[in-house]
């Protein structure tokens, strides 16, 4: 596994985890055209303008260490990216961070999703271990019965309940996941 957070391609089994590159736009912008995806993400991606806003910003974050967003590529489909894995982790020495995904529909129900999750999350925690990274937090609303099973089978317990708070309008669970040998 690579050292350096910036270069790093987690993998799990066919599942390669890498940074996003300019040529990915087509599926990223295919993959926003998703009305249930469209319906969950703040940030929506339609057309070549917003697409290249959008991995300006996953650049910006991967170089200034605040943000690790990977273009989720299931090796035995083609070299498109199927989804997004994202650690936003706020400052070493921070003991918690966030993470959270996408699935493009051409890959949902393929167990995609907690596998990258997975693959994220085990990455994390090894590269961040020095920085004194024991937490993450996987959040969603309420009623996004695919994401609470995405975050269990991921090793994400349900935690709390988070009342509605703009921009999000319902409810919604932080689920979180403790690095292995650490306890609250």
């Amino acid at each position: 596994m690579d050292n350096d957070p910036r270069t790093a391609t987690p993998e799990a089994g066919p599942l390669l985890l890498r940074p996003w590159l300019p040529e990915d736009m087509p599926a990223l912008i295919e993959a926003h055209r998703d009305p249930v995806m469209r319906a969950k993400l703040l940030v929506p991606v339609t057309d070549e303008a917003e697409a290249r806003r959008w991995l300006r910003v996953e650049r910006e974050g991967r170089e200034s260490g605040s943000r690790f967003s990977f273009a989720v590529i299931d090796r035995d489909l083609d070299d498109e990216p199927v989804g997004n894995v994202v650690l936003k982790y706020p400052a070493p020495g921070s003991a918690g961070g966030e993470v959270g995904y996408w699935t493009a529909a051409r890959a949902r129900g393929r167990g995609v999703a907690p596998r990258a999750l997975g693959a994220l999350t085990d990455w994390a925690f090894e590269a961040f271990a020095g920085d004194g990274l024991v937490r993450l937090d996987l959040l969603h609303q309420v009623g996004n019965d695919a994401s609470c099973r995405v975050a269990e089978k991921s090793g994400y317990g349900l935690a709390e309940v988070l009342p509605a708070r703009p921009p999000w309008p319902l409810d919604g669970h932080r689920h979180v996941r403790l690095r292995t040998g650490h306890v609250r």
